[in-house]
C-alpha cells in the first residue's frame, strides 16, 4: 500500500515496450543509471518504465530513443486493431 492507502497497480495503458527499453538499452551498453542521466530522469523512473511501472510520456521516449541512437517505433506500444 502507498501513504495514501492504495494500493498501487500498473498503467492500464503503456506508450511504449518495456522490454524493447531493455533490449536497446543493453545493446547500447548502458545501464539503467547511464540511460537515465542522459534522458535527465530519475534512475527510479528509468526502472519503472523497463519494468512496465510507469508509461514513458512521448516526451521521455523520444529522449530515450534519442539516447539510445534507435528508432521510436522500436520502443513504442504495438496497437493492435478491432479483428
Amino acid at each position: 500500500m502507498t501513504a495514501h492507502g492504495r494500493r498501487r497497480t500498473r498503467p492500464l495503458t503503456l506508450n511504449h515496450e518495456p522490454e524493447a527499453v531493455t533490449w536497446a538499452r543493453e545493446k547500447a551498453g548502458l545501464t539503467k543509471r547511464a540511460l537515465a542521466e542522459c534522458v535527465g530522469i530519475s534512475e527510479q523512473l528509468m526502472g519503472e518504465i523497463e519494468s512496465g511501472w510507469r508509461s514513458a510520456t512521448p516526451a521521455n521516449l523520444l529522449r530515450i530513443a534519442a539516447a539510445l541512437n534507435c528508432p521510436i517505433v522500436v520502443l513504442e506500444r504495438k496497437r493492435h486493431g478491432a479483428p
